[in-house]
């Protein structure tokens, strides 16, 4: 039997505002959807947060543009409707696999809420069932604590988004009305509020029932610092009369929260793509919203194996695993499963621009086969930042990365530029520094820096950072023993400049910015 769509509304963000029944439905789920903006981070998940499982699968909507331009050719509406579109077929894959699909959706899923798409686009396939949650409009009132209307009063809920005189014809027409979708449009707001005679009466509430609430007389509100998030509403005239020696102004709270910026568009959905991501060193923890998000869109995630193994398996999307030395040939795949139209993910761990997949991905894609293919690399946590911030900042000056291994160079060449970085005092980062094929070279390496630094130069080994084998040994080049590394350690060898200072039970390794002989 196909799987059944919930629609759960989370209310406007207090977790503990969320239905006895979401709360069930979200805990009980096989598989968890929720849109977010470009920057990976949604407001939905984060209230649903505490009801969560944690091995469930998680399918992140995250819209191509907001409210900026976009060079698609349908423009605004035609990016946002392939996106809802593209996002309807995910989740049809799980419907139609038996397995159900919580939806979450901030306030109530029908009002004014993303789910509205999802549903009209599925429900002619599949069943769907609804849960109501608190709407902003009744958080807003009751964080003002102030009733909207009394006995014949008529509340008008109206998006921000209407021109300033129909928003005005409007306003100076009801008993009551609430405002929503503010933000950018609030200048316009303000404007035919005081048009309908209304300014005066009007009440400011941002991001109800959160830690960065705040309640104000509209009036008095800074424009800039109007967020999307946060709501006009106008109490109707006897709803709002106030009993004899009671205070009606409304009390400011504490300043908003700073809105994080929206990183780089992805490429429109339903459009074949390569995006090559970095896992970094370890776990979730590591991930950038960014290769969150893509590792969410992808339809196909194409890697070495044990790196595909750190991303939470989702049924809906193909893996191919490989071996650690066919890098063109899975370059190759990526990009035919894309020419094909489909979506892939290529996994690196760490950075994939650092000595990893995406290099490979774009010298096959740079022959005419592939000419028309999109590509994009997103950075990632690089073993070398992991390494170095776990004993301070020895990556502090000047520093080179060199790997050690010579399947696809020669072993003179990593000599020479081992010792072109010691002369010229470089704080040297060393990937890829022995293996049970190359166990001499770590070796050989060291020997090699001896002759340029001094044998108290310091060095630092890091194994499995923010994994459950991390180690980290700080040491000198004289003393630098081979058999305490392996493939999964990295190296990172001082320059003249660098310091190791001990502090309280810890050791702290730096470099300082300043550089004199």
């Amino acid at each position: 039997m196909p799987g059944t769509l919930y629609g759960v509304g989370v209310g406007p963000g207090d977790p503990e505002l969320v239905t006895v029944k979401a709360a069930r439905l979200i805990g009980a789920a096989e598989v968890v959807a929720y849109h977010a903006a470009r920057h990976g981070r949604s407001i939905a998940r984060r209230i649903a947060e505490p009801y969560l499982r944690g091995d469930q699968i998680e399918e992140a909507l995250v819209y191509p543009v907001t409210t900026e331009t976009t060079d698609h050719p349908g423009g605004y509406q035609g990016a946002i409707d392939e996106f809802y579109a593209a996002a309807a077929d995910r989740l049809a894959a799980h419907l139609d696999a038996g397995r159900d699909v919580v939806l979450l959706a901030e306030g109530d899923p029908l009002f004014y809420g993303s789910y509205m798409h999802m549903h009209k686009r599925l429900t002619p396939r599949f069943r769907a069932v609804v849960v109501p949650g608190v709407t902003s409009v009744s958080a807003a009132s009751a964080a003002l604590g102030r009733p909207l209307v009394e006995r014949d009063e008529v509340l008008t809920v109206l998006p921000g988004t209407l021109p300033r005189d129909e928003l005005a014809r409007r306003l100076a027409a009801t008993d009551s009305a609430a405002v929503l979708k503010l933000g950018r449009t609030f200048d316009d707001v303000r404007g035919a509020l005081a048009d309908a005679g209304r300014l005066a009466d009007a009440l400011y509430v941002e991001r109800a029932t959160t830690d960065g609430q705040r309640t104000a007389n509209l009036a008095d509100v800074d424009p800039a610092e109007v967020p999307y998030f946060s709501i006009a509403l106008v109490p109707g005239r006897v709803a709002s009369s106030v009993p004899p020696g009671r205070p009606g102004e409304v009390v400011a709270a504490a300043e908003p929260a700073v809105v994080a910026a929206a990183g780089p568009a992805a490429e429109p959905a339903g459009f074949g793509e390569v995006v090559v991501v970095g896992t970094g060193p370890a776990g979730r923890d590591w991930l950038t919203p960014q290769t969150a998000a893509a590792l969410a869109e992808a339809d196909d995630l194409v890697g070495y194996g044990p790196y595909l193994d750190r991303v939470a398996p989702n049924p809906r999307q193909t893996r191919h695993a490989s071996d650690n030395r066919v890098e063109a040939e899975r370059a190759a795949l990526a990009l035919d499963l894309a020419a094909a139209g489909r979506r892939v993910a290529v996994v690196s761990a760490g950075d994939p621009g650092v000595f990893a997949m995406a290099a490979a991905v774009l010298e096959v894609a740079s022959g005419p086969k592939y000419s028309d293919v999109p590509v994009r690399v997103l950075p990632g946590m690089s073993a070398a930042q992991a390494v170095a911030a776990a004993v301070g900042a020895p990556l502090g000056h000047d520093h080179a990365l060199i790997s050690l291994s010579d399947r696809l160079k020669p072993w003179e060449v990593v000599t020479e530029r081992l010792v072109a970085a010691a002369r010229a005092d470089l704080v040297i980062a060393i990937y890829n520094p022995r293996s049970k094929a190359r166990p001499w070279q770590l070796g050989a390496a060291r020997d090699v820096l001896l002759e340029h630094r001094a044998a108290d130069t310091p060095v630092v080994l890091g194994r499995d950072v923010g994994g459950a084998g991390e180690r980290i040994l700080v040491t000198t080049l004289a003393a630098l023993d081979p058999a305490d590394v392996d493939m999964r350690t990295l190296v990172i060898v001082g320059s003249s400049a660098t310091r190791v200072v001990h502090r309280g039970a810890g050791t702290t390794v730096f470099t300082p910015r300043h550089y004199g002989r």
